[in-house]
Order: C-alpha cells, then structure tokens, then sequence
C-alpha cells in the first residue's frame, strides 16, 4: 500500500427485482452506500447513507428480505444526485484509488449516472479485490466477500450486506492479501558481500 496515496473502500447495495426473470425496463439501482477513505494505513473518514431509487422506488419484497433494508429507510435516504456529489467529495485526487469486491459496483454506479445523464464521480484508477484475490490463490471460481475473509481465520466487520460493513471488511481483506503478497514476494538475490565474512577471510590470509 502506497503511503501517500488515499483509498476508497467502497460497497453498494441495489434494488432487485422480486424474481429473476427481470421485469421490462429494470435495472439495479443504489440504494445503500458504504464508504471507507484509507491513507497511509490508517482510515481518515467514513461514510454511509441510504439512497432513494428513482425508476422503481418501492422495494420488492425480496429486496427488503436479502437486504434487511425496509421501504421508510430508502425513503428517508438522499437522493442519487447527493451521492454522486459526495462520491466527488471523497475522490479529491486522480490519484486515489477506488477498490470494490466484484466489479457489479462500479458497473452500476456508472449506469445509474448514465440513466440521471449526471458525470461519473472517479477519475482515479478502479480496483476489483475479488479479481485480485482468485488469481492471488489461484482459485477457479470468484469468492464472496464474506467467505473470502473467514478463509483468513477471520469474521467479517458487522453485519453482511450493511454497505458501510461490508465496506470496513473488503479494507481488512485488502490488508490481508497485501501482507502476504509482501510475505510471498521474491527476495532480491545476495551479493557476495552478503554470503562472505571479510573480516573472517582477511584474517585467514594473515595468519
């Protein structure tokens, strides 16, 4: 981890249609934000709010079921287009770097601000943790989030599906990972200063 650089740990989580077979028109929408802003290993803010939809606005049933969110929280959330102005507060520097589990996140937040016609909020470089953590331990299938950091011998942060948790739990697997990639990282070869005593030799020669 770059000490000078900021981080956004970031999880959303959308509206879901009541079946699989999507309805005409739908499309996932944010409903919930978790934000956590990390520089030099330590987290310098938090964020996390509900958000109201704007195409499908009442809750399925199973949405409000998986996610534990009822209809009177979205209600009282901000809208899409506070989000997006407080996503742009955060990303203060192209350099920040935006990291998610999976990369539906992104995906969505990029379609949502196509559909309010609103600018994207990140410049900064974009970071899948799922990705980097299936090729890291050479897995076949993508891991969830939540398995991901109890195969670490850890619990997950809080509630799973709570964005700011689920937020708080991809930083600590994002440590994780980053320390074993240090671990595992290949040492640079020894000199010949490194592998021979001089003053030992030197002293041989002078007896």
């Amino acid at each position: 981890m770059d000490e000078k650089q900021q981080y956004l740990f970031i999880d959303f989580e959308f509206t879901m249609p009541e079946n699989r077979a999507n309805p005409y028109g739908f499309y996932p929408e944010i409903i919930e934000v978790g934000l956590v802003s990390v520089t030099g290993q330590k987290i310098c803010d938090t964020f996390s709010s509900y958000v109201k939809p704007v195409k499908f606005p009442i809750l399925t049933d199973r949405c409000r079921s998986f996610l534990s969110i009822s209809q009177d929280q979205v209600n009282g959330g901000i809208s899409f287009k506070e989000l997006v102005e407080r996503l742009s507060e955060f990303d203060t520097s192209q350099s920040s770097t935006i990291i998610t589990w999976g990369n539906m996140d992104m995906k969505v937040l990029r379609q949502n601000c196509m559909k309010a016609n609103t600018p994207f909020p990140f410049a900064g470089k974009q970071r899948d943790l799922s990705m980097e953590y299936k090729r890291f331990f050479g897995d076949q299938n993508q891991t969830g989030l939540w398995k991901a950091v109890q195969d670490y011998g850890k619990e997950g942060t809080g509630k799973h599906h709570c964005a700011l948790d689920d937020a708080l739990t991809t930083y600590n697997i994002f440590k994780l990972v980053e320390n074993d990639k240090r671990y595992l990282a290949k040492p640079e070869p020894t000199t010949i200063g490194d592998r021979v005593d001089f003053s030992k030799l030197l002293n041989k020669f002078a007896l």
